[in-house]
């Protein structure tokens, strides 16, 4: 943390906004879900719709990554309020981790229970194909490892415990459905499930670390999502975490391909449809009334 930064926002500043943002429409979601890049036209399907932009909202932060809209749709999904974020927060963009993370404790305040995340990733696992979607089992928060945690600085007792748990990150209830859902759709070939981990970004990853990542474990890797869940379970929510991968990462000194986000995007966009499909069916048949963990 450099010299003067602050750790954090206070609990009345989250409440601020949470309070805002009930003000602003009638809609009262118990589900939150965040579309990584390529993947905001989820947020069009919404019913209903109540659309504010990140800059109009008391103490949001704002994106500035293509294919991050920068806007919250309120609305309802298969009868079911829901809350959508059209592009999410980085490291890379020169945010502090708990400024990635604001969202993650408004929503809790506004009602949510179960968050969703959606990400675009590369594929580490050999098996993987350019639009499969792995759903995650677990994760590794390789800049953690560093100490970059969205829960560093003092604990806010009304959010969580000071060492929350995270064995049980990704719920194994929520992925069971997931797989269930991809069943009857008929499009279990593509659904993975895997590891997905995250690095800091923006450069894409070398060779080298690349290789390193899929020794520790990982099937994906990205930008983004740890913070959110360990967040999202400080806070006792509920997290399914869904990653389509668009490009598979270079793995070979003689390869002649490149890693570029304009090929994420597009793959994105090819394969949002079936993503956006799922995630819409999981929904209608998830159990809202769920105690949280």
């Amino acid at each position: 943390m450099a010299p003067g930064e602050s750790s954090g926002y206070t609990y009345e500043e989250y409440k601020a906004t949470a309070d805002w943002l009930l003000s602003q429409t009638q809609h009262r979601p118990t589900i939150a879900i965040i579309c990584g890049s390529g993947l905001g036209a989820l947020a069009d399907t919404l019913k209903d719709p109540v659309k504010l932009q990140y800059c109009d909202i008391p103490n949001f932060p704002t994106t500035s990554v293509a294919g991050h809209v920068g806007r919250l749709v309120f609305g309802t999904l298969n009868g079911k309020g829901c809350v959508c974020m059209q592009g999410r927060f980085h490291l890379y963009e020169g945010h502090a981790v708990w400024k990635t993370t604001f969202p993650i404790r408004v929503f809790q305040l506004i009602g949510v229970k179960t968050l969703i995340v959606t990400n675009a990733s590369g594929g580490l696992n050999a098996d993987y194909k350019v639009g499969d979607i792995m759903l995650v089992k677990d994760h590794i928060n390789l800049p953690g490892f560093a100490g970059v945690n969205p829960l560093v600085g003092p604990n806010e007792e009304r959010f969580g415990e000071r060492f929350p748990c995270m064995s049980d990150a990704y719920d194994k209830e929520l992925r069971s459905l997931a797989a269930e859902v991809s069943r009857d759709l008929n499009s279990c070939g593509i659904l993975r499930e895997g590891i997905y981990c995250a690095l800091g970004g923006p450069s894409y990853e070398t060779i080298a670390e690349c290789r390193m990542l899929r020794a520790l474990g990982a099937d994906a890797v990205g930008m983004s999502t740890t913070h959110e869940v360990i967040t999202a379970r400080h806070c006792k929510l509920r997290v399914l975490g869904l990653s389509l991968v668009t490009n598979k990462v270079v793995m070979d000194y003689e390869s002649k391909e490149r890693a570029n986000h304009e090929e994420v995007l597009q793959s994105s966009k090819r394969s949002a449809e079936l993503l956006e499909k799922l995630v819409t069916h999981i929904v209608a048949r998830m159990d809202c009334s769920r105690n949280t963990s």
